[in-house]
């Protein structure tokens, strides 16, 4: 079987990444090939083959998370919901190599897609929600308490707003007087950035924060967390590595062992979420496979305003 594949033939921008035609392995034990119908479009994607990596060997295939049918299935095989069978519909994250028409790789990274999504938003379901899950985790954010989250109306923010409404958790989120209706929406309480920060989170708050978690990765960020938040094992940065070192707080990454294994066991429960209608993921704009560089500078740019997919 051939397919379509996005690959970094070097470190590099996306610019520099080339649109191959590869030979795709029949499945062998465990692993299953996927008929691509969506690849999600996430920062990652490009910042991993931005530069030389220890352990990153060229060429590299891009994109993590994908949506599809399953056009063949491998000896004793089982996905991570369950039984699989050719022609069911599947979402899979922390695959290699999803910005593709086809793909085959372990059937345990995958799991039957929640009637309730599109393609384009299982595609996108499970990086943004695994990493706003681990945030929540490993701050030890619990019911009744509220918490500061940095970035509330992007991709991660929206999902940790999601999680936290679901489990008892009061969100203040910082975002743009733009997008404060997007974190009002998925049931946070806006507070805009920029000077004076702390002040209106503190008047907002009428108490304590407990915990504080950022999702952008500025000093602003992480100086309002330390100021309202006594414990600094209680603050998480996704994004600020450089101020998480210096200042004791906590860092997380998909490519850290102990972010991927917790990523990789909470896969499941939020899949049985969003079928449950409980975790929604809002959309921007699809592209098409062949304008995957445009797509990553949407998502790069900024706020595009929703997740992006690429639909082969």
């Amino acid at each position: 079987m051939r397919a379509r594949q996005w690959i970094a033939p070097t470190e590099g921008t996306p610019e520099t990444w080339r649109l191959v035609e590869v030979e795709v392995p029949d499945p062998g034990v465990g692993e299953i090939t996927v008929r691509v119908r969506a690849a999600g479009v996430n920062p990652a994607d490009a910042k991993h083959v931005a530069n030389s990596r220890p352990g990153v060997s060229f060429p590299v295939p891009i994109g993590y998370e994908i949506s599809g049918e399953v056009v063949a299935v491998g000896p004793d095989t089982r996905i991570g919901s369950g039984d699989v069978a050719i022609g069911d519909e599947v979402l899979a994250f922390r695959v290699q190599g999803g910005y593709a028409t086809a793909l085959t790789f372990p059937a345990e990274k995958a799991f039957h897609k929640p009637d309730a999504l599109s393609h384009a938003e299982a595609a996108n379901l499970l990086l943004a929600g695994t990493t706003a899950a681990e945030m929540l985790a490993v701050t030890g954010a619990s019911s009744g308490e509220t918490i500061l989250l940095h970035g509330a109306s992007g991709a991660v923010g929206v999902s940790v707003l999601q999680q936290a409404a679901l489990r008892g958790i009061r969100v203040i989120g910082t975002a743009s007087e733009e997008r404060a209706e997007v974190v009002r929406e998925y049931g946070g309480v806006p507070v805009r950035y920029g000077a004076g920060l702390v002040e209106r989170v503190e008047q907002i708050a009428g108490g304590s924060i407990a915990a504080a978690l950022d999702a952008v990765g500025t000093d602003e960020a992480v100086d309002a967390s330390l100021a309202l938040v006594a414990d600094r094992r209680r603050i998480v940065t996704i994004a600020a590595f450089g101020r998480a070192s210096a200042d004791g707080i906590l860092a997380i990454a998909g490519s850290m062992p102990d972010s991927a294994r917790f990523r990789d066991g909470i896969r499941g429960e939020l899949v049985e979420s969003a079928a449950r209608g409980d975790l929604v993921v809002p959309m921007a704009r699809t592209f098409p496979l062949e304008e995957a560089p445009a797509a990553l500078d949407l998502v790069l740019g900024g706020h595009p305003g929703g997740k992006v997919a690429l639909i082969p």
